[in-house]
C-alpha cells in the first residue's frame, strides 16, 4: 500500500515525465515551429525577459492564476456573479502573453525539461479551455455549470502549476546557472596562469580553485568570465567569439546566448542574467592575475 502511494506521489509522476521519450519527435517539431515564428532578435529577447534581467514568464503566470483563483473564491459568495465573470475574462486575456513567453523559454530548454514543459503547457492550456467554457456557460445563464467548470479548471491549473514548479525548482529551468562567484573567492588578486600560455583570440578554460573560468586573451588584455552559461550552464570556453556593435562577445555553444566579454552583460538571450566577470591584470613577469569584481 505504501509502495503504491509512493509511485503516485506527484514528484514521482513528474520525474517519469522527464524520462518519457515518446513525445520527443513532437517536441522537435514544435521547437522548430516556435523558433521559426519567434526568430532571434529584440522580440524574442523581450519574451525571454532579457530587458528585465530575469525571465518574463514566471511573473506573468501570477496574473491568470490570481484571476482564476479569485473567481472560484467569489463563486462561494452571494452576489458576485459579475465579478467572477470579469475575473475569468481577465485570466483568459492574461493567459495569452503568459503562454507566448512560456513557449519562447521552452524552445531553449534541454530535452528532459522540454518533456515536462510540454505537459505543463498542455495542462495549463486545458485549464484555460475549462475557464473559457465556464465563462461561456455563465454568459448563457448556466451559472451552476459555469461554477463546476471553474472548479475543474482550478484543479487542472493547480496540476499544471505543480509541473511548472517542478520545472523551475527541481530542474532549474529559468534559474541563473552562473551566480556571483565573488563570495567563493577570497578578496584580492590571485594568480591564474602565465600570459604566454593563453592563445591570442581563442577562448580557453582555466580554474581558479574549484571555479571554472572562461578566459580570452586579446593581445596584452585578458578577459575572464564564469565559464558556466547563466542560461543552462553551457561551457562558454567552447563557444564562438563574435563581434556585436564593435564589442567582442562570446556565444554559448548550447543555446546561443551572447555575452560581452568585458563585463559579462547579456547581448542576446535566452539567458537573462549576466555572467560573473573578473578584473584582470598582467604582472611584469607575465603572470595573469584575477579578482572578483
Amino acid at each position: 500500500m505504501r509502495r503504491a502511494a509512493s509511485r503516485a506521489h506527484p514528484v514521482v509522476l513528474a520525474e517519469r515525465l522527464e524520462l518519457d521519450s515518446r513525445a520527443d519527435l513532437r517536441i522537435r517539431e514544435i521547437t522548430a515551429v516556435v523558433k521559426r515564428v519567434l526568430p532571434r532578435g529584440a522580440v524574442r529577447n523581450t519574451l525571454h525577459g532579457v530587458p528585465l534581467g530575469h525571465p518574463a514568464h514566471a511573473p506573468l503566470t501570477d496574473l491568470p492564476i490570481g484571476a482564476y483563483s479569485s473567481a472560484v473564491l467569489l463563486d462561494f459568495l452571494p452576489g458576485t456573479q459579475r465579478a467572477s465573470k470579469a475575473l475569468i475574462f481577465a485570466g483568459l486575456a492574461a493567459s495569452a502573453p503568459t503562454a507566448v513567453t512560456g513557449w519562447a523559454d521552452w524552445s531553449a530548454l534541454h530535452r528532459e525539461q522540454q518533456r515536462v514543459g510540454l505537459a505543463h503547457a498542455a495542462t495549463q492550456g486545458a485549464a484555460s479551455v475549462l475557464f473559457g467554457a465556464s465563462l461561456l456557460a455563465r454568459v448563457r445563464g448556466r451559472t451552476a455549470t459555469g461554477k463546476i467548470l471553474s472548479l475543474a479548471g482550478l484543479g487542472t491549473l493547480a496540476a499544471g502549476a505543480y509541473l511548472g514548479g517542478h520545472l523551475a525548482f527541481r530542474m532549474a529551468a529559468g534559474a541563473n546557472h552562473a551566480p556571483s562567484a565573488a563570495h567563493l573567492v577570497p578578496l584580492g588578486w590571485h594568480d591564474l596562469c602565465a600570459l604566454d600560455e593563453l592563445p591570442d583570440g581563442w577562448p580557453v578554460h582555466r580554474a581558479l580553485g574549484y571555479i571554472d573560468l572562461f578566459v580570452l586573451r586579446q593581445g596584452d588584455r585578458v578577459h575572464v568570465l564564469a565559464d558556466a552559461c547563466a542560461h543552462l550552464a553551457g561551457p562558454l570556453h567552447q563557444g564562438r567569439i563574435t563581434a556585436v556593435d564593435g564589442q567582442t562577445c562570446v556565444m554559448c555553444p548550447w543555446h546561443g546566448s551572447v555575452f560581452r566579454v568585458t563585463d559579462g552583460s547579456v547581448v542576446d538571450g535566452p539567458a537573462t542574467a549576466r555572467q560573473t566577470a573578473f578584473d584582470t591584470r598582467v604582472e611584469e613577469d607575465g603572470r595573469v592575475q584575477v579578482r572578483p569584481i
